[in-house]
């Protein structure tokens, strides 16, 4: 394929999709990521994109909102790393909020297999997921139907999340900052999301690593509110992902990555991915964690965390990821 090709292709998967990995644009024209990332260059130059963190934006500084069949499709290989490893902190018994999006219907997928769980959500896809898991309780919150991401929004699913106490909330966004936290690109969808917040005891954030540095028009969780990121490994050459890695580290988020070099991440293909608890390298962050408003676990049993600690600070794990 020739560049001009190459480059008229690229432009059409980022006005179809709103913003493409560098990853994900290399395997449709078949060529390196090298290769591609010269291409968004070039194109950037010509104001037809933005470059952002392992990957390519509309131009105009935020990224509009992409649809479901055009999410699906993207970083798949990412999201299921990601979802084996998020599936880990949950635990037989808990009482748990998932909200909407690809990564999150990975991560319910997994979570029928949890005996006694109850799981509380807007999203359709979470609760097919879990339909037919006889040993979990799935409820669902009113509002309208968006059907874009397949979602409950608007006042009643608000209003039916109002008194709920559970131990986490997993969610998912368009884009993910150590200076706003977590974003997205629908208002209604983002008042939701900070409703699923507020009736956690802590936030889980499942983001792959083309959201980080990433900013979208409407905030649902900022970063002091963020207890956890479960991400996956960001390509070697990826320093600004990296850097923000280390300044949602040195916010106070404890990161826990998935897949690496060789890991099911960074592969693909259709064969067996590498078990998450081989994969985990989670170290929490040194100094006291702080406080969600509503306090506590209200009430609820504790949960582990995942595994034991590894060797070394965040900042040297964060370091290392920069190194490569």
């Amino acid at each position: 394929m020739f560049a001009a090709e190459r480059r008229q292709l690229i432009l059409e998967m980022v006005r179809a999709n709103g913003a493409v990995s560098l990853r994900e644009l290399a395997r449709v024209v078949q060529t390196s990521e090298v290769t591609v990332r010269r291409d968004v260059r070039a194109l950037e130059a010509e104001g037809l994109l933005d470059r952002r963190h392992g990957g390519a934006v509309l131009p105009g500084g935020f990224t509009r909102e992409s649809g479901f069949p055009q999410k699906s499709h993207l970083a798949t290989a990412e999201k299921t790393a990601i979802a084996d490893l998020a599936a880990n902190l949950v635990e037989e018994g808990e009482a748990i909020v998932v909200g909407a999006g690809t990564t999150t219907q990975e991560l319910a997928r997994r979570l029928a297999r949890v005996p006694g769980l109850t799981v509380v959500t807007n999203s359709l896809l979470v609760a097919q997921a879990l339909a037919h898991a006889n040993r979990v309780e799935v409820v669902m919150t009113g509002g309208t139907l968006r059907g874009s991401n397949y979602a409950l929004v608007g006042s009643g699913a608000e209003q039916s999340l109002h008194g709920l106490r559970v131990s986490r909330a997993f969610l998912s966004g368009a884009g993910l900052t150590a200076e706003r936290g977590l974003s997205t690109s629908n208002m209604l969808s983002a008042s939701v999301d900070r409703a699923l917040v507020q009736a956690a005891a802590e936030v889980v954030v499942l983001a792959d690593h083309t959201k980080l540095g990433t900013d979208t028009m409407f905030q649902t969780v900022p970063t002091d509110l963020i207890t956890r990121l479960v991400t996956d490994e960001p390509p070697a050459h990826d320093e600004r992902a990296a850097t923000e890695l280390q300044a949602l580290a040195d916010q106070g988020v404890q990161i826990a990555v998935a897949g690496g070099q060789g890991g099911s991440a960074g592969s693909a293909g259709g064969g067996d991915a590498v078990p998450a608890r081989q994969q985990r390298r989670d170290v929490p962050l040194p100094g006291p964690r702080r406080q969600v408003p509503g306090g506590g676990n209200g009430g609820l049993r504790s949960t582990s965390m995942l595994g034991e600690q590894g060797p070394g600070s965040e900042r040297a794990r964060v370091a290392d990821l920069r190194r490569r």
